[in-house]
């Protein structure tokens, strides 16, 4: 059984071990329309790998591709270490409910990340500090209600009036857990899921939509997030095309200092 803990992401994203396979369960506070938050899935098998036992370094990219909903309730993950080297490890995960239906599969690769040469060609986006920016919950889903997004740009016109050139689907913004939590590896994996979808900025309304693959590059270890000690961060995120029935999205998040900490993209079904 699982046990409570004291933030409500920690006790979302908890996974137990088993001979074969980890368990875990969903969990009400982190629900989206449909299913479980895509972002919290994603947190809940980062967390396994990095508590195996046979994991080695930091986590360095992470894929994740929704096959099926995810059922609210139990779910078990199958854990394999494919190949490992000097310097990387490269896991599989398998999502299961049902007996064995497949509702997720994952892909990652952990580094040991060692001192070398640093340039980091990013820019930080300028940005309006946190306390000057207002608090946005304007969105039912329970997840969201876990979040406190703060607009700098680009705050959806969900229910606006309607034009004849769709709106820009870029967005600038702080996100940070409304409970605060310091940001390490599965909040930023979390987060990087965290941006409203880019055809409601661009629609100006809700339609239906599921992301299908999602992936998180990671630019910063925990001794670098340690020094950050930060409990939000600046997320940017745009698209560059909808068509057929796909579109995709490409995010930023950053250190209030102006650390680029990860670059994520995904790719989303939406009916419109």
């Amino acid at each position: 059984m699982l046990t409570k803990t004291q933030h409500l992401f920690d006790d979302a994203t908890r996974v137990s071990a088993g001979d074969s396979r980890w368990q875990g369960r969903t969990s009400e506070d982190y629900w989206a329309f449909v299913g479980p938050f895509g972002g919290a899935t994603a947190a809940t098998i980062l967390r396994a790998l990095i508590d195996h036992p046979q994991r080695s370094g930091e986590p360095l990219a992470l894929t994740v591709n929704f096959c099926a909903p995810v059922a609210q309730g139990d779910f078990d993950l199958d854990v394999r270490l494919v190949k490992a080297n000097r310097s990387t490890q490269h896991w599989a995960v398998e999502m299961t409910q049902g007996g064995g239906e497949v509702a997720t599969l994952a892909t990652a690769v952990f580094a040991e990340r060692r001192p070398s040469w640093s340039h980091q060609r990013a820019e930080f986006p300028h940005a309006k500090p946190f306390e000057q920016t207002l608090p946005y919950a304007k969105v039912a889903a329970t997840w969201v209600k876990q979040y406190d997004f703060r607009f700098v740009e680009g705050e959806p016109e969900l229910g606006g009036a309607k034009k004849d050139a769709p709106a820009s689907a870029f967005s600038k913004l702080w996100i940070g857990d409304r409970v605060p939590r310091k940001i390490d590896a599965l909040s930023l994996v979390a987060i990087s899921d965290a941006f409203f979808a880019r055809i409601f900025h661009a629609r100006r309304e809700l339609v239906p939509f599921g992301t299908v693959s999602l992936t998180t590059y990671f630019h910063a270890d925990t001794d670098d997030l340690a020094k950050e000690d930060i409990t939000r961060v600046l997320g940017v995120a745009d698209a560059r095309i909808f068509h057929k029935s796909y579109g995709d999205q490409n995010g930023e998040l950053w250190s209030p200092s102006g650390r680029l900490l990860a670059t994520t993209t995904q790719i989303a079904y939406f009916k419109a």
